[in-house]
Order: structure tokens, then sequence, then C-alpha cells
């Protein structure tokens, strides 16, 4: 028999796992003992909060970010067809979204795998639901260009959304979070409504939706703290 693949949700933080993560995913995670991440210390670190007795030594872990090439993603799951199981890991929250993972999930899919995802915390859904903005229509943007000129026409078309009541929700790096909000100030108008969710279920958790008016005068300090923007 072949075997399946796990998407294991992450915590958004170093904190309160036990709040946020189902029994199930502890015991999955239990079970397994090869896993597809994007960084090796830091999901060693993950499962050694959930798991402190898992033996780390008999872990194989294959490393899947953007400096991995394409054509061994394949090879990661060889094992899985001959009927080992494997747990895709992202760095926060559940897998496949602004993440690499959805990469080792569409082979899997071209193989014949079993995919199963678990339940667990995302930070752009629970943005979406404490924001008051529309759950009916959305678009993801994920991150935003770097490039000015693609940024623009992202902003164009984000507005253009807005007005249709589309809530349009995206993210930065947490470091340019701040420069971000600046240019958000500029660009959008007064009335545009504006949701900051940032480090969400962690013990500083700030979620707010306000006018861009409102805002102006009132920006909070994001820096290098994980945040989803939400426009409606």
């Amino acid at each position: 028999m072949k075997g399946s693949v796990y998407l294991i949700p992450n915590t958004l933080g170093e904190d309160n796992f036990s709040q946020v993560l189902p029994p199930d995913v502890v015991s999955i995670v239990a079970s397994l003992n090869y896993f597809i991440v994007e960084n090796e210390k830091s999901a060693r670190a993950f499962m050694k909060r959930l798991l402190p007795e898992k033996s780390q030594s008999d872990v194989r872990i294959e490393i899947l970010d953007k400096h991995t090439d394409p054509l061994d993603l394949p090879v990661f799951l060889r094992s899985v067809e001959n009927g080992q199981d494997v747990g895709i890991i992202s760095e926060a929250g559940v897998p496949c979204v602004a993440d690499p993972g959805a990469e080792i999930v569409s082979i899997a899919h071209r193989k014949g795998l079993t995919v199963k995802p678990l339940v667990g915390p995302s930070s752009i859904l629970l943005a979406l639901i404490a924001s008051g903005f529309n759950g009916q229509q959305f678009t993801f943007r994920g991150y935003l260009p770097f490039d000015s000129l693609i940024r623009k026409r992202v902003f164009q078309a984000m507005t253009k959304d807005v007005k249709d009541g589309i809530t349009q929700i995206f993210m930065e790096t947490p470091y340019r979070n701040n420069k971000l909000l600046e240019e958000l100030m500029r660009v959008l108008h007064p009335e545009t409504k504006l949701c900051i969710a940032c480090d969400i279920t962690l013990e500083n958790e700030y979620i707010q939706t306000r006018t861009i008016a409102e805002w102006a005068n009132n920006l909070p300090d994001l820096h290098k703290r994980p945040t989803i923007f939400l426009l409606d």
C-alpha cells in the first residue's frame, strides 16, 4: 500500500500550542518519522514542543524552500509511494497557503497518493472572520510584490475589487510592515476600511478594523510582528 501525505498545521507563535492544535495533530506527528519542511531547525523545535519524548535521531527531514530544485520534489515522495507516511509542516499556520508545500501536494495527487489535511490555525481565515468584512467573496493576494510598478497595479486592482464588495487579504514581510502601513495611508481612500490582524492567537494579539482616516493618526507599531491586512 502507498503511504499518505499529512498536512500538519503549525502554531502561529511559540506559545499556547495546546490551545490551537487538536490532539489528533499531536498523535499524527508522534506516528511519523518522515517530514518535509521549510526549515529543519524550527521544524524540530516544533516537534520538541509537541512531543518532548520523541526521538529526533529517528526523524528524517527533507527541506522544501525557495532554493529547492523542482526536480528533487518527486524524489521526496518516493518512499511514500513505497508505503511510508510523510508530514508536511509549514513555518507557521497551515501548509500550502503562502507556502511551497502546495508543489509537493500537486505531485502527490498526480502519483495517486492520499492527501490528509489536518485542522489547525490559519492566520488568513482567523483574520477574515475577525474583521467584520465580506466572508462570501474575498481574494487572498499573499505577499505584495516588491517592484513598485507591479505593486501599484496590485493596489489598483485591490481598490477596484473593494468597490465591488470583495474583501482583499494580503501580507508583508514582518520587518516591512510599518512601511506598508504608511503606504496604505497614502494610496487608499480615507473611507476605505482596513483591518489589521497582528500576532493572532498569541498573548499580544491585536485585531482592529477602522477607516483609513481613523487610522491616520493612530498607527500601531507592527515591526517584526506577523500581520494580516484586510481591505473592505
